[in-house]
């Protein structure tokens, strides 16, 4: 994407698999059903992560309201921006976080959406948001990266304002997921925090209807961030400060 300037308790789930005869469960005789029992906390969270973008080979031109009721019509998608130093996809580096992130929040007891999981799935903006809700999704955090001139580094979030025309409403908690979500990324990753900003023109943010943020995780076009988003390890670090901060805002 190009630039925009406009815990809990760690809840773990024990599941074990067995083997249960027909039998004790009024089954017809003979037939036997494998049955995953699940002990959980009540208060397991659902969580939508949306990696943005997809492949170019996906013709996502056509276009869609920009929000519930609105004229304006924006592109369904976009394939995002590139590394200048890496020439790593943005859409492959949001998918690659992305796929990380789910496992790191299913491993600390989360329940995970995906909004895509390769690059040729032809969801448009407007679908994430509608996928993430009917999911059951509390929260939707959309994985992204910058491009710029290469002077610009850090990250940043993407909150819709108190005054957005379409969803207002969700203001106060995304404004809250934003900034859980970016302190606590920058303070695993060490990147430079650029703040949340304020943006009414992102249809996957207006066609929310539980609290969404955007995560523009660093500068594709910047040497040092390219570099280090790049590194396998290193986007085990992401990971973990993203999750932190998802933690954080359900505290």
């Amino acid at each position: 994407m190009s630039l925009h300037f406009v815990k809990p308790y760690h809840k773990h789930l024990i599941k074990t698999s067995f083997l249960l005869s027909s039998l004790l469960w009024g089954m017809i005789p003979g037939s036997i059903h494998t049955v995953c029992a699940e002990t959980a906390e009540t208060d397991s969270h659902t969580v939508a992560i949306d990696p943005g973008h997809q492949g170019p080979n996906v013709d996502m031109s056509a276009l869609e309201p920009l929000g519930p009721g609105s004229t304006e019509m924006k592109a369904k998608a976009s394939t995002g921006t590139q590394g200048a130093f890496t020439g790593l996809e943005e859409y492959q580096l949001n998918l690659d976080v992305s796929l990380k992130l789910e496992q790191e929040l299913t491993d600390r007891g989360y329940i995970v959406v995906l909004t895509r999981r390769d690059n040729d799935t032809a969801i448009s903006n407007k679908e994430r948001a509608e996928y993430a809700a009917e999911q059951g999704a509390e929260i939707c955090v959309r994985i992204h990266a910058n491009g710029a001139d290469s002077a610009a580094s850090g990250a940043l979030t993407i909150s819709p304002s108190s005054a957005n025309p379409y969803v207002a409403s969700l203001y106060e908690q995304s404004n809250l997921l934003s900034q859980c979500v970016l302190d606590s990324y920058c303070q695993a990753t060490e990147f430079d925090n650029r703040g949340v900003t304020y943006a009414d023109n992102m249809t996957g943010i207006n066609w929310s209807t539980i609290p969404v943020t955007i995560l523009e995780m660093g500068f594709m076009t910047n040497e040092h961030d390219a570099l280090q988003m790049s590194d396998p390890d290193f986007q085990d670090t992401m990971v973990t400060g993203i999750a932190d901060g998802i933690d954080s805002y359900f505290e």
